[in-house]
């Protein structure tokens, strides 16, 4: 009987339920916002294509596809929390939360060292900086600085932006690891889990989909 009753509250969770709803509302909205970032983004690189400079001359593009594959990963691990979630496996949630939860802030580390990195040799939201290390080197190969103004100020807004979103994320999975942790999601109540993996899975998304266009095309 006992057994009968937790599968029947299973199955009762796997409907809709206000958090979930709110969720999707608010991942709605996220669509639009960043609908509007890469669509600018596209609009303005391909409306200057022949002045669009290469994005392998600035950035790292194996860093960032390690890194990368680190947030598909925390992904993935956010689903198997998930599956402990709905079968009750305490162990097994905990575990793949704090798996999810460092895979998410390695992944805010890595940007955070890049942009310092980008800085450091001269590559700012404006541009190139003047005389720095990163000019010296693109004026040595024939390049124009001017190319990088647009450049500079897309990369920083698309991924800044993107970046906020992953430490939203990575903030609210650590607190319901810590509520994992007090025993909150115990007898098969996974619906917060639920809610905020949905989150989390879109930000990876996101994420794809602007290496690959900034990075690698």
């Amino acid at each position: 009987m006992a057994h009968a009753a937790t599968e029947a509250h299973y199955e009762e969770g796997l409907g809709v339920y206000a958090q979930k709803v709110g969720m999707w509302v608010f991942l709605c909205s996220e669509v639009m916002f960043f609908t509007a970032l890469i669509g600018s983004y596209i609009i303005l690189r391909w409306g200057s294509s022949t002045n669009w400079p290469n994005p392998t001359t600035v950035l790292n593009i194996p860093v960032t596809a390690t890194n990368t594959f680190i947030l598909i990963c925390s992904s993935v691990s956010m689903v198997k929390a998930y599956v402990a979630a709905v079968h009750d496996d305490q162990a097994g949630l905990k575990k793949w939360l704090l798996i999810t939860v460092l895979g998410g802030a390695t992944f805010v580390g890595v940007q955070v060292f890049e942009y310092l990195h980008l800085m450091h040799i001269g590559f700012l939201p404006s541009g190139v900086r003047e005389g720095s290390e990163l000019a010296e080197r693109i004026l040595a190969n024939g390049g124009n600085l001017a190319q990088y103004g647009q450049f500079g100020s897309t990369f920083y807004t698309m991924t800044g932006f993107h970046g906020f979103h992953v430490t939203c994320g990575v903030i609210s999975m650590a607190w319901v690891a810590k509520r994992a942790f007090q025993g909150h999601y115990t007898g098969g109540r996974f619906q917060g889990i639920e809610t905020v993996g949905l989150y989390w899975h879109f930000v990876d998304l996101v994420w794809i989909i602007l290496f690959t266009i900034v990075y690698l095309i």
